[in-house]
């Protein structure tokens, strides 16, 4: 398949630094470097961008939560960021924050045009005030009652129980979050985009092939209910850039938020001398942009974003590419079930390369979610990479090892075969550059298929065994040598770390313009475990590093048929928990996790570290120090980021901040038994 090299610049939505990367986000970004291997494969010049989105009233309050400054707690937040994208071998060229000079100068440039073109409106509005913390309040740190249905807790934009939407002004009796205090009204000057101002423009660009058809309908329903002009301050004190010649205003996180794909890049070519800036952002740049996004930020990437970059003279994307969500065995993620896990707990029991085939083997173009059913994750990495590809290489490599030294023979045993796994280079390569991977997979699959039904039928493992047809079996397993070498090399972009021990084993390099050529008389390596299998245990040894800390928690005042008792086990059962009395010596907060305090238990004369999620209902640890409570110590050591976790305290409530530590009488020491 001809293929003209173009130059792309491709970037994946920038996550946010309050929180550990989980499996849902990897989801896109796998998805991703997925097609920019294939790109990079094809010729390309493909400059791959990211950056972590680190400005907000939400950063601002967690680290003033842990006490550190938010530059502190952001840059630990990348570090841990990188290296879960590192540990599945996403290709960035660049990973940058968005507290970045470049973000700052580009975000200052991007508002003066916009000013200076008559894009930014001022007007004073009444927002609800924290009068104790002196903060303005966003929509999601006011509580109160739904003024619709008037369900109590319900956040200051939509109610989760009857799902109306409002202002935080409707709210009953509303709350700040951050105080509890009860807010007021208050008058603010604010700043603002005037986005009905490019209605024509975006109508055009959203049905111009530059969205998924899903997401141009969806759109078209803003379109008709009438843009607004959209609020892009905030007042002090805030986390982010000031606004220029506006002392105490800031901009808000999503006006340079997105500024951050421009900020990411313009870094990375302050770093090399052979990237133009100039060359993938102007106005009339003839290189392509790529943005890959989740559907739950379509808005911003389909009207705000163009119409600002269109209103400061930068160029507009190419396409945005919009997935699904991930769902765990059919249900949304889950702590407490273990199914929110984050990629560094994923990367502790399996390979990279395993999630990378699975979401591959079920992603489209289309915006549909994903099910990642673990035990079907299990059969699918098992069947298909062990059984179909590897086994392929394995029960050929030996004999062409042992009897002919490595070399393979010079010339193909079924030319025809091979013509028929070439020619599928164009359909396999066309649904990669479509994002049709689970159709690239399928394909790929058959093609494995028909190779170990060619090596079933000739039956190497015979021929060896026959007299004078040492030529056969030197053809034969050379055949099956190259057809995964072909089928390799069709999923060197979804596995890159199978692909890069195959080049190893193959003695030559996986590349999509050489497949034509066969390996004819070739030496290859000695064959050695290319990939482990799976198995379920490791799933179950992963679920369980990813539940939430087992504190006790049983809801207060609930009746039973709500919370029913567990099912009946024996005394011995219960015989086995090994509870005791302990004494807090230490608690503190655990940097980097808004749920967990870190306790040191005395057991009579044995220290032992906990880590408890019971951070809500404990905001002073201190107070907890010198206090006796109930441990189980005979549970299994758990690491975790922080640490390892010796055992699990005991407490009853419904979690967050109802949770009640369990203390026993006076007169109970430490390391007394339970029973």
């Amino acid at each position: 398949m001809a293929q003209v090299a173009k130059k792309l610049l491709v970037t994946c939505a920038l996550p946010y630094a309050n929180g550990s990367i989980h499996l849902g986000h990897m989801l896109e970004h796998i998805q991703a470097d997925i097609w920019v291997r294939y790109q990079r494969m094809r010729g390309h010049e493909v400059y791959f961008i990211c950056a972590d989105d680190v400005h907000g009233t939400p950063i601002m309050l967690k680290a003033q939560q842990l006490s550190v400054k938010p530059e502190a707690m952001i840059a630990e937040m990348s570090q841990e960021h990188q290296q879960d994208f590192a540990g599945f071998n996403i290709s960035y060229d660049n990973y940058h924050s968005t507290h970045s000079d470049e973000n700052r100068e580009l975000s200052n440039l991007i508002y003066t045009r916009l000013k200076e073109n008559g894009f930014i409106k001022k007007r004073t509005i009444s927002q609800l005030y924290d009068p104790e913390k002196g903060m303005f309040l966003p929509d999601r740190f006011v509580k109160g009652n739904c003024p619709t249905c008037k369900a109590a807790d319900q956040y200051g934009d939509n109610c989760e129980v009857c799902s109306a939407t409002y202002s935080p002004t409707e709210l009953i009796a509303p709350k700040s979050v951050v105080s509890g205090a009860t807010p007021v009204m208050r008058d603010s000057e604010h700043f603002f985009f005037d986005l009905p101002g490019f209605s024509a423009m975006l109508q055009a660009w959203t049905r111009s092939g530059a969205l998924q058809e899903q997401v141009a309908n969806k759109m078209q329903e803003w379109f008709e209910s009438g843009l607004q002009q959209w609020d892009i301050s905030r007042d002090a004190p805030y986390f982010g850039f000031e606004i220029p010649d506006a002392p105490g205003k800031y901009f808000y996180v999503w006006l340079d938020a997105p500024i951050g794909y421009i900020g990411s890049f313009k870094n990375l070519c302050d770093k090399r001398s052979d990237v133009d800036f100039d060359e993938f952002w102007c106005k009339d740049a003839s290189t392509e942009l790529y943005h890959f996004i989740g559907k739950d930020i379509v808005y911003f990437h389909s009207l705000f974003w163009p119409a600002m970059l269109e209103g400061s003279h930068f160029r507009k994307p190419t396409n945005l590419f919009v997935h699904g969500y991930v769902t765990v065995d059919g249900a949304k993620m889950s702590k407490s079930r273990g199914t929110f896990i984050k990629a560094g707990t994923y990367l502790q029991y399996l390979d990279a390369d395993c999630l990378r085939y699975y979401y591959a083997a079920k992603l489209s173009s289309r915006i549909d979610d994903i099910d990642l059913n673990l035990e079907d994750f299990v059969q699918r990495v098992n069947t298909d990479i062990v059984n179909k590809v590897v086994n392929l290489a394995s029960r050929n490599a030996g004999f062409i090892s042992k009897r002919f030294g490595g070399q393979l023979a010079d010339k193909l045993a079924d030319p025809a075969l091979y013509h028929t796994f070439v020619d599928a280079a164009e359909r396999i390569g066309d649904a990669y550059a479509s994002r049709e991977f689970s159709r690239a997979i399928r394909e790929i699959m058959a093609l494995a298929d028909l190779a170990n039904r060619y090596v079933d039928t000739q039956a190497p493992w015979v021929v060896a065994k026959e007299a004078g047809r040492d030529t056969d079996l030197q053809t034969i397993c050379s055949m099956g040598i190259n057809l995964f070498r072909v089928l390799m090399t069709y999923l060197k972009p979804v596995l890159p770390m199978l692909a890069t021990r195959s080049e190893a084993f193959l003695n030559t390099e996986l590349r999509w313009d050489t497949l034509q050529q066969p390996l004819l008389g070739h030496q290859i390596n000695v064959f050695s475990t290319l990939f482990k299998r799976i198995d379920l245990d490791q799933v179950n040894h992963m679920v369980n590093a990813s539940k939430e800390d087992m504190t006790v928690v049983q809801p207060v005042g609930i009746p039973l048929a709500d919370d029913p008792i567990q099912s009946t086990i024996t005394f011995d059962d219960f015989a086995k928990v090994d509870m005791r009395i302990a004494l807090i010596t230490r608690a503190e907060f655990v940097a980097g996790s808004d749920k967990l305090l870190k306790l040191q238990l005395d057991l009579g004369g044995e220290s032992r570290q906990i880590f408890s999620g019971i951070r809500a209902a404990y905001p002073d640890p201190q107070a907890l120090e010198g206090r006796l409570t109930i441990m189980v110590t005979n549970l299994a050591p758990r690491k975790m980021r922080f640490g390892i976790s010796e055992g699990m305290v005991m407490a009853a409530g419904s979690g967050g901040k109802e949770i009640f530590l369990l203390s026993p009488d006076s007169g109970a020491q430490p390391g007394m038994p339970v029973k």
